[in-house]
């Protein structure tokens, strides 16, 4: 189960690690300043493995534009590349762990993509509900659904216009700091075209200033929207058109202040907007057609906090870094893996301590590169036991028949089966927590998926109703010529029978 380097991912991570905490590491990284450098120890932490990725980074920031390298989106960047994914969110987390991009945490609107929060800490996302002026709306905060990941190039490796946001044109200033890389945005002067269709009016105002635009109000419904604020004013224009002029005063400032919404009538309009706050504005009169639904429509996909959290990578890197021990942040689906090995009591009296422990430390090794090579990461292990996450059911299955394959490898020189692993599998909702000083999860999610695993007899795999029902875990199942076979069970803590499906 060895790459091509001769040692895994997880096992480079591990190293790494064990490195970095090193006195001389840190003294070396201290010499580390110039970008050759720190590219160089790049290359050298992500192995061969991850050589193609480091150098796109590397070419990125050499010859990459300045909105290219704020707030990128890892997954695009793969795609625009040919690229693994995997192998490039390892990379930028490397790259980010090096100081060569700052790691952001970007709290998205999941209405119309806007960046509500953004912050070098997971930590900061300490809210029961965040609110978006432009959709006039309250949201819960999800890891799956509204914290984007993206990496900016670090001021001290190359400075661009991003990292002095208040010198950034308007519409670049909604390109790469309003919206997140998840938005996918018309390129070029395209975006100015677009945006002239949906906004009346817009202007810059200067700190404690004040800017007067007249504008003639169509029967439309419009919206004042700053986005350095995030703050909004709604105007229902309705009724008959009139002469006399209309006048409206709408205040920024950094309170963040509800939305309201003001019924006005077709016609001329005198509209103060006044700054007080002790940094630029940038508002502007949209109007709420087809057009502005149409812009915010197209998404692409982006690495959200739930994808970061499930890489070994990062996990082996920013182990002390992610959640408050208060922060309890909800996840709305995460598969979650457990095995045990079977009469692991048994396999130490019949082969004697030294082997057996050599034979369980090869089942974890062997285990920890299954999970890091299927987008996952080991949470923890009991005993003899491991419990790991994946983003995704179909991730969860592939890692799990693989461990199966793997087991089946490991007893092949003795000729007998001295490990039998138990695995089973659940997919659903949990909240991300910190326990022991470590990132863990909990919830009944978790708790079904442990039980199911105690259901498994040796070399089986059980899984769950959300697993099998999944169209790509079907399609694998497909693929490999697998059945699932239903089992009535009762699950200790669980008041109803669940229907549990053997993988055969």
């Amino acid at each position: 189960m060895e790459t091509r380097s001769g040692c895994s991912q997880s096992t480079r991570n591990k190293q790494q690690t064990k490195i970095e905490r090193s006195r001389p590491f840190r003294r070396k990284l201290n010499r580390v300043s110039d970008s050759a450098s720190r590219f160089l120890l790049l290359r050298q932490v992500v192995g061969p493995q991850g050589a193609s990725a480091a150098q796109a980074i590397e070419r990125l920031v050499r010859e990459g534009e300045d909105a290219s390298l704020c707030r990128v989106n890892a997954y695009e960047f793969a795609a625009r590349n040919g690229l693994d994914e995997g192998q490039v969110v390892d990379a930028f987390v490397q790259a980010s762990h090096l100081g060569l991009f700052d790691l952001s945490w970007n709290l998205l609107c999941p209405g119309c993509g806007g960046v509500l929060e953004a912050s070098a800490s997971l930590k900061s996302v300490d809210k029961a509900t965040y609110y978006c002026a432009l959709c006039a709306g309250g949201y819960e905060p999800t890891l799956d659904e509204m914290v984007e990941v993206s990496f900016t190039v670090g001021p001290g490796v190359r400075r661009i216009t991003a990292h002095d946001p208040n010198t950034l044109p308007m519409w670049d200033y909604y390109r790469q700091v309003f919206w997140s890389s998840g938005v996918r945005l018309p390129e070029g002067d395209a975006i100015k075209e677009l945006l002239a269709s949906v906004i009346l009016e817009a202007d810059e105002v200067p700190p404690r200033g004040k800017c007067i635009l007249n504008v003639q109000l169509p029967a439309q419904f419009l919206i004042v929207f700053d986005p350095v604020t995030h703050s909004a004013m709604f105007l229902d224009v309705q009724g008959e058109p009139i002469r006399e002029r209309q006048d409206l005063t709408v205040v920024f400032n950094d309170s963040s202040a509800p939305t309201g919404t003001l019924q006005l009538r077709p016609g001329p309009l005198r509209l103060t907007l006044e700054n007080q706050t002790d940094h630029r504005v940038l508002p502007g009169i949209f109007i709420a057609n087809d057009q502005l639904h149409d812009l915010l429509g197209h998404r692409r996909r982006f690495l959200t906090a739930k994808d970061l959290l499930t890489r070994q990578t990062f996990r082996d890197l920013y182990r002390a870094d992610t959640l408050d021990i208060n922060q309890r942040l909800k996840i709305t689906s995460l598969t979650f893996l457990f095995t045990d090995l079977k009469g692991s009591t048994e396999l130490y009296e019949r082969v004697g301590d030294l082997v057996a422990y050599d034979l369980v430390r090869a089942h974890f090794r062997v285990l920890n590169e299954v999970v890091a090579s299927e987008s996952g990461s080991v949470v923890k292990t009991i005993g003899d036991a491991v419990m790991a996450t994946f983003p995704t059911p179909e991730r969860g299955l592939q890692a799990a028949l693989r461990m199966r394959e793997a087991m089946s490898l490991l007893n092949e020189p003795a000729d007998r089966e001295d490990l039998l692993l138990k695995i089973g599998l659940h997919e659903g909702p949990c909240l991300a927590v910190t326990l022991n000083e470590r990132l863990d999860y909990f919830g009944q999610t978790v708790n079904i998926a442990a039980r199911v695993q105690g259901l498994a007899q040796s070399h089986t795999i059980f899984t769950t109703e959300p697993v099998v029902s999944n169209s790509n875990v079907a399609r694998l199942m497909a693929q490999r010529g697998l059945q699932a076979k239903p089992h009535q069970a009762s699950l200790r803590g669980i008041k109803e029978a669940l229907t549990v499906y053997e993988i055969l």
